[in-house]
């Protein structure tokens, strides 16, 4: 375009900063912040916003904060990029510093905004930033919108507050499927099975219809819970009130179920009555079954299912020979560790990851 004796305009210069991301273009667009300034264009209001943006999402945390200052009166557009900027890099204190001086300024952060928060939030797992939004999302009129309350249930359910969660859903104007599905899956994981199941019949009553991912969610509550008749209704009401096709992972749930609850013989027998073969899943919720209630016979049987299914994975060998170990079958547990050895096959090394949820 130079070349050509044509000179960019403010907006061509927003084009090329907002498609820098990290700090390799950090040099890029510095050039392009000096050419803003050499031809007149960094006054506006949005290319700055867009300088600001940049210098966060690229690291550079003095420069951005350098030339937001200079701005006498800094629009919503150039407050919001300043805010996603700092959430991009993983700043999210500043952030909501900065969310909280913006409010004092005056300026009333857009829909949008305040969903990157709450999604912030869950991601920190920050209870009480995630409540201080929540009022002021509630104060403004903001909690009725579809993506702050779908960041606040999620904000809420990741800080492990499922009730407060299922308080914002139910008071969400317009639900659908997905969302539902969402809602069962957080009271899920966190205890609350029983209103779990509750939620499917607002879905019935909404006159929606629930899906695969729907029976999912429920079962994997029901396993959670230790809730073994009422995974078994649902089981059924998904085949014959729903038509709905059972996949793969209703199958390892309703497994894990029996398993759970030493139904070991009624969970072979419903595997051998699958419409599809069963994978890992299913056998392995099975021999997890027959580890805990030390039932070697049946163990030997689906471990060699999985054996055939994964002859070079060594965990199922590992289950296998301590539950020959537990119940002193030392010879088959030494067979077994043999054919490790053998096989030079190792089990992997379990890690965890362990992180301050106030920083």
């Amino acid at each position: 375009m130079r070349r050509a004796g044509e000179q960019p305009d403010g907006y061509s210069m927003v084009s090329l900063v907002s498609s820098f991301w990290n700090r390799e273009a950090l040099a890029f667009g510095q050039a392009i912040h000096g050419m803003c300034i050499k031809g007149g264009h960094d006054s506006g209001h949005h290319v700055r916003s867009a300088l600001v943006s940049m210098y966060f999402r690229c690291g550079c945390m003095d420069s951005g904060h350098s030339l937001f200052g200079n701005l006498l009166d800094a629009d919503l557009v150039t407050w919001s990029s300043l805010i996603t900027g700092l959430l991009h890099i993983g700043k999210y204190e500043e952030s909501f510093g900065l969310f909280q001086q913006m409010c004092y300024s005056g300026r009333r952060p857009d829909n949008i905004l305040v969903a990157s928060l709450l999604s912030a939030c869950a991601s920190t797992v920050n209870i009480s930033y995630s409540k201080e939004i929540h009022c002021y999302a509630f104060r403004v009129g903001a909690h009725t919108d579809i993506r702050v309350s779908s960041s606040l249930m999620d904000a809420y359910a990741k800080c492990g507050f499922a009730e407060l969660a299922y308080g914002v859903f139910f008071q969400m104007p317009d639900k659908n499927l997905v969302m539902y599905n969402t809602i069962i899956s957080n009271l899920g994981s966190h205890g609350f099975a029983m209103k779990a199941i509750e939620v499917l019949d607002q879905i019935v009553s909404d006159k929606l219809r629930p899906d695969n991912a729907t029976f999912s969610a429920l079962l994997a509550a029901c396993c959670h819970a230790g809730l073994l008749e009422e995974g078994w209704k649902l089981f059924r009401r998904m085949r014959d009130e729903f038509n709905i096709v059972v996949k793969i992972e209703h199958y390892v749930y309703i497994v894990r179920l029996l398993a759970t609850f030493g139904q070991l013989k009624e969970a072979y027998d419903l595997i051998q009555t699958m419409p599809v073969p069963p994978d890992c899943g299913v056998w392995g919720a099975l021999l997890w079954g027959c580890c805990v209630h030390r039932d070697s016979s049946l163990g030997r049987i689906v471990a060699e299912k999985l054996f055939e299914l994964y002859p070079d994975k060594a965990s199922y060998r590992v289950m296998l020979s301590n539950l020959y170990a537990s119940q002193e079958m030392w010879w088959d547990a030494e067979v077994v560790r043999a054919e490790l050895l053998d096989d030079d096959m190792h089990k992997n090394t379990g890690i965890s990851w362990v992180g301050d949820a106030r920083k």
